[in-house]
């Protein structure tokens, strides 16, 4: 499945980064191969929020549609970062 068919809460890993100039781009986000991320927000028509480490990273559609993940875990309730910056509460 591609990244953009994630789910809120989902935890995913990263198994292909298409064409150099894609990997290169996710390398500088500290994304590569392998890599295990939380989908923590979808924004209709929007970014996909992806979480890795306590940093966040908006991915746009039309690269996420190019970024080939697995599942690892079912969705969850998740609070994003920036949830959690607008109301004051402590990172978990």
């Amino acid at each position: 499945m591609t990244l953009d068919k994630a789910k809120e809460g989902q935890r995913i890993r990263i198994l292909a980064l298409p064409g150099p100039g894609i990997r290169a781009q996710a390398i500088r986000f500290g994304i590569a191969e392998g890599e295990l991320v939380t989908c923590t927000n979808i924004i209709p028509g929007g970014p996909i929020i992806i979480a890795k480490n306590h940093q966040e990273i908006a991915i746009g559609r039309g690269l996420a549609e190019k970024i080939t993940v697995e599942p690892v875990a079912a969705p969850a309730p998740v609070k994003s970062l920036a949830r959690r910056r607008i109301y004051g509460l402590p990172r978990s």
